[in-house]
């Protein structure tokens, strides 16, 4: 396939011919070092190490620690395979804290990640209640999730792990396209869920809670030593709820733990297992014609009284890490990920001109889909012409197999008044059977430089070749014949930055990168799609980051734009042809900022401001082509932002309040339904009891404002957000 950029062929040799050279250059020299210098005891290789280039930690990071919130100099995984802090990296890196997570009662990864600058929520049971957007782009094949730095490639558009923060030791999140380091996919952004590790130290807390339409949580999470070698981390969080609206139950289990075996301080070994259960709200939203919300439909709950959605999802790891040699770290990481989801539902609703709401798309859906993969990689410290220099390279495979059974074509419809009704239950024409069968193998390898070139002046550059190949059977069904195709893609990409430090404390930075996105879930490419190559994109970003006043203040800001190309377009000669020319793009600018003050005042705020547009883009209506260049994206806010403040008033006492804004949204891409921006306010407060025990109270949307979380079939139907509710809890440390 083409995997051309913007820039000319002979440039784009140019360029990773010289990082190429670079990268050989430097592994060779590192083991030469490696090969001349006698064995070494971990201490001196400790201290061998801590001369070379690494991030920057110091009296600020621990202010900023003691806030709760990572500092600017803090070591992040995510944007990065080595091993910078943001003050750093040449990108748009913020990370989430298990204290502020604690603070503001953020059970919940997307409810979490939304807090953060540019992030707003898109989700709805059908994508598993994770999606989000962020610079102009959304869903799970635009904003990539990763747990523990690796990602379940998603199918048919959904993801279901992670959910719950109760592992999290952080959650860390780029802003900006991460193809380079994740391979195909993530143009918008990537979400990292940090899990937090086996610690030597005993330590046990318990969490008991209880809140509005009859919630309960229980939560436990333990850690310690089991010899002199051997450490452990187990937890558990199970929250369940009434509902908000009739049918409205929700259930969510998450446990899991992990072992780490300390061979010796230069061997590790960590096995991690994860395991959720999610049982949602069967919920769908509700009609609103011509984007006028009925107040009196707010709390009206149309889907079937047998609608079931379930999602199981389990991650097995095994990671290792040696460190080699002085200078030389390898890590492997070996995984497999099964996930089992189930929708049954009737899912559209349309107001009818006589009052009653008509009920469609009566489906049920099940997904079972397992993935085994492998990443493996090697950092190297050392020198490159005289200037210090740390090098990635490294390489991934994953083989993935995706079974999807279903009732398509999902026939089957049901009249209801608007109110008072009898729910009814799941009835369709049309059998569940198994529809298609998917086999997915990719491969890829990556490398990674930071070379210092200058005392202040650092240069980082990435490159990555992903190969993919695709084979699917669609079996015979009422809808059509069985078939199969094979299918291959090929995508290199690469990015290039510099970093310049004014002061040890105040850097700016210039960053180009490139992406690629599949026109789909690629795990579950139709056949319809199999002639379309990779949607390509780039971005060019620039801004500053500063931290001062002893690390007790920070903030970065940001400019960017990206391009998507290679979108799918209606020829407008003829609406029954799509092509493979449409363009997206996105500009904007993002501030974010945090200010420590006395008397035990903090403040954490950011802001986002985006235009987002379709550039090039039609689509059939009515069997003619329309275009809707110049439109929003639907589903994309261009405004957001965030404040919380935190009060330490008392001894063992806080107090906090946030606000959380989202600007206007369309519901369609022609723009005619506008939904409108919402403001949230939040509150908390806890009180440290006893030296063990903290209590704590939550309130969430104080101002009881409805408003739409996303919306489908061209706006016409809203999913809402819960009202006003709150819940305390009871922590016990120990």
């Amino acid at each position: 396939m083409d995997v051309s950029t913007p820039l000319s062929r002979a440039r784009r040799f140019a360029v990773h011919g010289t990082f190429a050279c670079s990268c050989l250059a430097h592994a060779a020299h590192v083991f030469a070092q490696s090969d001349s210098a006698s064995s070494a005891d971990a201490a001196s290789s400790t201290a061998s190490s801590s001369t070379l280039p690494a991030v920057r930690v110091n009296a600020a990071s621990s202010q900023a620690a003691s806030s709760g919130k990572p500092g600017l100099a803090t070591p992040l995984t995510t944007g990065s395979r080595l091993g910078l802090s943001s003050l750093d990296m040449p990108a748009s890196v913020d990370a989430i804290g298990r204290a502020q997570l604690s603070a503001r009662g953020d059970n919940n990864v997307t409810q979490a990640v939304t807090r953060a600058a540019g992030f707003a929520t898109d989700a709805a049971p059908g994508n598993g209640g994770t999606s989000v957007s962020v610079r102009g782009f959304s869903g799970p094949e635009s904003v990539t999730t990763l747990y523990d730095g690796l990602r379940m490639y998603a199918g048919a558009g959904t993801v279901s792990f992670p959910f719950d923060t109760w592992s999290a030791e952080r959650i860390e999140v780029l802003r900006g396209p991460a193809t380079v380091l994740y391979g195909e996919g993530g143009i918008g952004g990537v979400i990292n869920v940090v899990p937090k590790a086996p610690q030597r130290d005993d330590a046990t807390t318990i969490q008991l809670g209880a809140g509005s339409y009859g919630e309960k949580r229980v939560a436990l999470d333990t850690t310690g030593a089991l010899g002199p070698m051997l450490s452990y981390r187990f937890y558990l969080a199970d929250d369940r709820n009434n509902g908000w609206l009739p049918r409205g139950e929700s259930h969510t289990t998450a446990l899991g733990g992990a072992l780490r075996l300390d061979v010796n301080p230069r061997l590790s070994f960590t096995l991690d297992y994860d395991y959720g259960r999610q049982m949602p709200a069967r919920y769908f939203g509700v009609p609103v014609p011509d984007g006028q919300l009925n107040p009196a439909l707010e709390r009206q709950n149309y889907n079937v009284g047998n609608a079931s959605i379930a999602y199981f999802d389990q991650w097995t790891r095994l990671n290792t890490q040696w460190r080699a040699a002085p200078g030389i770290t390898v890590r492997n990481r070996l995984y497999y990920l099964v996930t089992n989801r189930h929708w049954r539902d009737s899912e559209s609703y349309t107001l009818m001109g006589d009052g009653n709401v008509q009920r469609s798309d009566y489906l049920e859906i099940l997904h079972h889909e397992r993935q085994v993969g492998d990443t493996l990689d090697a950092t190297f410290d050392g020198h490159l012409l005289g200037r210090q220099d740390r090098l990635v390279v490294g390489a991934d495979f994953n083989q993935i197999s995706f079974l999807d059974t279903s009732n398509s074509p999902y026939d089957g419809a049901s009249i209801v008044p608007q109110y008072g009704f009898d729910p009814g239950v799941f009835s369709s024409p049309d059998p569940t059977v198994p529809q298609f069968r998917t086999s997915t193998r990719q491969a890829s390898v990556f490398a990674e430089n930071r070379l210092e070139l200058t005392d202040r002046l650092a240069w980082i550059a990435g490159l990555r070749y992903d190969h993919i190949d695709y084979h699917r059977d669609t079996f015979a069904t009422v809808s059509g014949p069985a078939s199969s195709f094979d299918r291959t893609f090929a995508h290199a990409g690469w990015r290039t930055g510099l970093v310049f430090s004014l002061t040890p404390d105040l850097s700016v930075y210039a960053q180009y990168t490139t992406g690629a996105e599949g026109v789909g879930s690629l795990v579950t490419l139709s056949k319809s799609s199999s002639n379309f190559s990779l949607a390509n994109g780039e971005q060019w970003e620039a801004g500053v980051k500063q931290q001062w006043w002893g690390g007790r203040a920070s903030w970065t800001l940001a400019f960017y734009q990206i391009v998507k190309r290679d979108l799918l377009s209606t020829d407008p000669s003829n609406p029954d042809l799509t092509q493979q020319v449409g363009k997206q793009s996105s500009r904007g600018v993002e501030w974010t900022g945090a200010l420590q003050l006395g008397g035990g005042w903090s403040i954490d705020a950011n802001a986002s401001f985006l235009r987002a547009r379709y550039d090039d883009f039609n689509e059939s209506v009515n069997g003619r082509s329309v275009s809707r260049a110049g439109n929003v994206p639907y589903n994309i806010p261009e405004q957001t932002a965030n404040v919380w403040l935190d009060w330490a008033f008392m001894p063992g006492w806080r107090a906090g309040a946030g606000v959380h804004y989202v600007g206007r949204r369309y519901g369609d891409t022609a723009n005619t339904v506008s939904i409108p921006s919402y403001t949230l306010i939040d509150a908390s407060a806890s009180w440290r009891a006893t030296r063990n025990l903290t209590l704590a109270l939550y309130l969430r949307n104080l101002t009881n404002r409805t408003y739409a979380v996303t919306t489908q079939n061209d706006g016409g139907q809203w999913l809402l957000g819960a009202p006003r509710s709150g819940w305390v809890t009871a922590t016990l440390s120990f």
